[in-house]
């Protein structure tokens, strides 16, 4: 079958590859990786090589303290391009990027990943499109991580990770739980208990399953709505806010 120059490639799972077309698909070069727990996308101080397009798994975005602490302040799924910052003019990264939950993907170069972006086609309304969600996420996870109690942020951090992993359950340590969220591993320990003891969770020797949930949207905060609002659909909306 002859391929149709423009065409959507809609066999991707990850949301912008989905509304590329195939020439733009052709330019970027892509490469299928797999992305490990842990897996280093980007790291404080280093420069941004490569461009990934998530189709599996989960990546977190976070900031780094003196003392080395981190929190969350960006989380990225199957509709997210990690390092596109790259292509806006940073050249070396202020935030750690990793996945928290395994999986795979594709990656490009930035060089390449730039080359597209500058022709101001499909793939740089896409990318600027994705951008501002993701300022929108960082903002209302500050206003979250400032505002609300460790049950309702964790509530909002599951109801995310798996919408972004789009699975009700997944692999995840207190640990990990607990950075991401700017609390000690015991304080997090206390708050998924509660869920648990309420049936919204089930949580054993690392796996988290949502058990229920309706009842955990409800005890999230309006945090998780907003920031699903704008990751779910960027694409379809400028405001993010649906009528």
């Amino acid at each position: 079958m002859k391929t149709v120059t423009g065409a959507k490639t809609c066999h991707y799972k990850n949301r912008i590859l989905q509304n590329l077309p195939h020439d733009a698909i052709e330019r970027l070069q892509l490469h299928r990786v797999v992305l490990d727990v842990r897996r280093e996308m980007e790291y404080p101080g280093n420069s941004i090589d490569h461009v990934f397009f998530i189709e599996e798994g989960v990546a977190s975005m976070t900031t780094t303290l003196k003392d080395g602490s981190q929190v969350e302040v960006g989380m990225f799924g199957y509709e997210s391009a990690v390092g596109i910052s790259a292509l806006m003019g940073t050249r070396r990264s202020l935030n750690r990027v990793y996945m928290q939950i395994g999986g795979s993907g594709y990656s490009t170069t930035v060089e390449k990943a730039k080359k597209e972006f500058e022709r101001c086609g499909e793939f740089h309304h896409l990318a600027l499109r994705y951008v501002q969600a993701q300022l929108t996420q960082c903002a209302q996870s500050a206003a979250c991580n400032a505002k609300h109690d460790i049950e309702q942020r964790l509530a909002r951090w599951l109801l995310l990770c798996a919408d972004r992993d789009q699975k009700e359950e997944f692999e995840i340590v207190q640990e990990f739980l607990a950075d991401m969220l700017g609390s000690r591993r015991s304080t997090v320990t206390v708050a998924a208990g509660l869920l648990k003891n309420r049936g919204l969770i089930e949580y054993r020797r690392g796996k988290i399953t949502i058990v229920d949930r309706p009842g955990l949207e409800k005890r999230a905060c309006e945090c998780y709505e907003v920031v699903k609002q704008h990751l779910d659909n960027y694409l379809e909306f400028d405001t993010g806010l649906s009528v």
